[in-house]
Parts: structure tokens; sequence; C-alpha cells
């Protein structure tokens, strides 16, 4: 079931950087070098498997774009939350 715009809201105040682009939430993480980058996204795959939830991923030398959303359902659920928070305290 997707999302409701005041739980979107609700991420959106206490997790930083993130926004919504249409129906997807992305986030760009910035490390030291590409090695950090890689390094970062080898810890999302066991998270997201565990999840049977996989987010799109782009990594730009030292960036990594992060992109959530749902295609079954074509918009955000609670899983593209809990991935998005997930992924969040990874960066701490």
């Amino acid at each position: 079931m997707k999302v409701s715009q005041k739980e979107i809201e609700q991420f959106f105040s206490n997790h930083k950087g993130w926004s919504l682009k249409g129906q997807v939430l992305e986030k760009t993480f910035v490390f030291k070098d590409f090695k950090e980058a890689v390094e970062f996204v080898s810890k999302i795959e066991p998270i997201a498997d565990s999840m049977n939830h996989h987010p799109d991923i782009c990594i730009y030398y030292n960036r990594v774009i992060i992109q959530l959303t749902t295609h079954d359902v074509g918009g955000l659920t609670d899983l593209d939350i809990k991935l998005a928070e997930e992924i969040e305290s990874l960066k701490k």
C-alpha cells in the first residue's frame, strides 16, 4: 500500500537530503573517493536482499545516487521508507 503524503513529510523531517522526484525517493551520498562509494553500496546489498526490495543505484566516482520506489504499486510504500532509513543508518 502506498504511503501517505503525511508519512512522506514525516520521513523528510527526520532524514535530511532525501527528495521526491515524481514517485521516486532519491538521495545523493558523497564520499572521499570511488572505493568508499563502492564499499557503501556493498553494505546496502544484504539489507536490500533481506527485505526483497532493491534500490536503483548509480555510482559517479565518489557520489552514490539512491532511488527508491515500489514499481508494483506505482509509488512509495513502507518498504521504500524502511529501506531508506536502513541506508541512512549506514552513513552515520
